[in-house]
């Protein structure tokens, strides 16, 4: 760092030092330094509480307790010129404990440190640009919690530790290296945010959010496809019974089967959905203009199916694609109602048999033809 001299165009060195050097405390003077001006740590923070250790069962007690601008709570962690090997752990242990504080408690922890200094909810109020007590939210959802580290230097276990928390499982954790400097009897202090980097803190952001939300999405996948294994184990029974074409089919993770209808190209599919289901004649044969001349030919007979058919039937040409189908709708339930799976089974076999009964012997001449 470089005092600027601009009348003689000169820059003065100052003084590295360490805080070991000048006999500086963690908990005496870089703690204070930052309860009395959170802006050291480049944003605006309320500190709503020092050395706090309001943990049962444990004795043990965080550096800072803060409030951000968005409601979240921050575990304010300070060592020295060494951040240690274990502050990380130490500050999740801290996280775990808070992250379950309501917002009355984070009021009366408040009120304490304010002493008769102020009124809690009036300077939480006025922290939030003077909005009502009673629609502020603080420490709105478990996990949402954040972390500051602070230290002159950091080890590379630990900063290999906090990219991966960050990266790979969310976890908002800040690293700021602070540094002493001296010049004669003034003291200065440089905080500099190392993780995330400020240049591309917003592109970590996003990639972090992005990656969640592929995590997300690969684990609802996966539960979707168990779920519907477990649906086709059980309605298969109930499909082989009612139709006797499924009986050399097996359950899949698929949300269709595929039931023969004696004609290549064309079968009878069961279908199940989110939020409901469908019975259908689907008709793919490899050639599109074979599949419409079917199509067609069949929705030629509309007007005799419907008047006999039990239900409504959706002729689908299917524009954008190559197959056609027509079907029987369900809406009540779905793949996520399982103590209604019986009904929808039911529903799909009765379907079934309704299509196989209007359209196999149409089917029989028209793929003659």
């Amino acid at each position: 760092m470089f005092l600027i001299d601009t009348q003689n165009k000169k820059a003065v060195s100052l003084e590295k030092k360490s805080f070991s050097e000048l006999k500086l405390s963690e908990r005496y003077d870089l703690q204070e330094w930052i309860a009395d001006n959170p802006l050291i740590l480049g944003e605006n923070l309320l500190i709503i509480q020092k050395e706090f250790d309001g943990f049962s069962d444990t004795n043990e007690r965080l550096d800072l307790l803060a409030i951000d601008e968005n409601g979240k709570l921050v575990i304010i962690e300070n060592k020295l010129d060494d951040s240690g090997k274990d502050v990380v752990w130490q500050a999740l242990k801290y996280v775990s404990y808070c992250a379950t504080l309501t917002k009355s408690e984070i009021c009366e922890v408040y009120q304490k440190y304010l002493g008769t200094s102020g009124v809690a909810q009036e300077k939480i109020a006025e922290f939030f640009d003077g909005q009502d007590y009673e629609s502020i939210r603080i420490n709105p959802v478990e996990g949402d919690q954040r972390i500051i580290l602070v230290a002159a230097n950091f080890r590379k276990e630990v900063t290999s530790t906090v990219l991966w928390l960050r990266n790979y499982h969310g976890v908002d954790i800040t690293c700021i290296k602070v540094t002493p400097y001296k010049d004669g009897e003034k003291l200065y202090l440089d905080p500099e945010q190392i993780i995330p980097m400020q240049d591309i803190g917003d592109y970590q952001i996003r990639l972090t959010a992005k990656k969640q939300e592929e995590t997300i999405s690969s684990t609802e996948e996966a539960t979707r496809y168990k779920r519907r294994y477990r649906f086709w184990e059980q309605t298969l029974p109930i499909l082989r019974v009612k139709t006797g074409i499924y009986n050399n089919v097996s359950p899949t993770k698929d949300n269709w089967l595929t039931g023969a209808s004696g004609h290549s190209g064309v079968v009878f599919n069961p279908v199940i959905l989110m939020d409901g289901a469908r019975a259908e004649l689907y008709i793919d044969t490899g050639d599109e203009q074979r599949n419409t001349n079917i199509f067609n030919e069949l929705k030629s007979k509309e007007d005799d199916i419907a008047a006999d058919f039990p239900g409504e039937l959706f002729w689908q040409d299917l524009p954008g694609k190559r197959a056609c189908r027509i079907s029987v709708q369900y809406h009540d339930y779905g793949l996520n109602d399982e103590e209604h799976w019986g009904t929808i089974a039911d529903f799909l076999g009765d379907k079934i048999v309704a299509l196989m009964k209007a359209f196999k012997p149409l089917l029989g001449t028209i793929m003659k033809g």
